[in-house]
């Protein structure tokens, strides 16, 4: 009987945390509120199944339990069972996949009138790039990156010099306009990570990979590394900062250019 009693303890116990659990979901800034919602029907679905589990443990224990004189009776398979268990299996996984399925598309699809902005990871710092008054971003190669120009952007595209380079500094987004974010690593696997905006993705070396958001309220958000890239992981925090557009312009046009940098490295070291 104590086994029973823990195990339907165990239940209420876990649902009651659940449900006035004091740690829960930071508030909101994106348009990716699509996302809670697909880990709530997650939540609900894997909830059901444990109680349910756990519960027919105790129905078990309780009505199997040992008493003199009772004898089990074998029963090797039960055909019905399987097929009701094998259903009710495949109906859950796809209720909690569909979803899924359905936010990653939107996740993908980045709207046509989206800003780019390149996120640069690197143990163990953040750098962002971009797009000067051309509205493109320049090439750039992890074999280009050197001392003077961390990011390994190309110096012979003319659309690299009007790029904005920010290294290890703030990134500042307009509020309510889409942003894609382009992400690349130089060195180890990091993930770009912004709580509020429940949005992340991995950053491979090697390749480009990419989300977008749409911010929906100005504030200061930091920026977190979600794959462990060694042993400076816990300090390799960021900021991004979303502003209105007046704010946005005026910062934007405070920040210089990569051939503004070239240029700056250039005289220091003929110094």
């Amino acid at each position: 009987m104590a086994i029973v009693l823990v195990l339907v303890l165990v239940v209420v116990g876990s649902i009651g945390f659940h449900l006035v659990s004091p740690w829960w979901w930071t508030p909101i800034a994106s348009n990716w509120s699509y996302i809670d919602n697909t880990i709530v029907i997650t939540f609900w679905i894997t909830g059901f199944v444990f109680a349910v589990v756990v519960l027919f443990m105790a129905y078990c224990v309780f009505r199997f339990r040992y008493r003199p004189g009772n004898q089990a009776a074998y029963q090797p398979e039960n055909k019905r069972l399987e097929w009701w268990l094998a259903g009710g299996t495949a109906f859950g996984v796809a209720a909690m996949l569909a979803p899924g399925l359905f936010v990653w598309k939107q996740f993908v699809t980045v709207p046509a009138d989206a800003s780019i902005v390149e996120v640069v990871g690197q143990q163990w710092q953040w750098s962002f790039r971009l797009p000067g008054p051309d509205g493109r971003l320049g090439r750039s190669d992890t074999r280009a990156v050197t001392a003077d120009n961390p990011l390994g952007v190309n110096r012979n595209d003319p659309a690299s010099l009007d790029d904005v380079v920010i290294q290890g500094g703030e990134l500042h987004v307009p509020v309510g306009k889409p942003v894609e974010v382009l992400l690349r690593s130089i060195d180890v696997i990091h993930d770009f990570y912004v709580p509020e905006f429940r949005a992340k993705m991995d950053m491979i070396p090697g390749t480009v990979t990419y989300y977008w958001f749409t911010p929906t309220r100005t504030g200061t958000f930091e920026v977190l590394c979600a794959e462990l890239c060694g042993v400076g992981h816990p300090q390799m925090r960021g900021t991004v900062v979303v502003d209105d557009e007046t704010a946005y312009r005026t910062w934007l046009q405070q920040q210089p250019t990569f051939s503004q940098s070239l240029a700056l490295v250039q005289k220091q070291a003929a110094k």
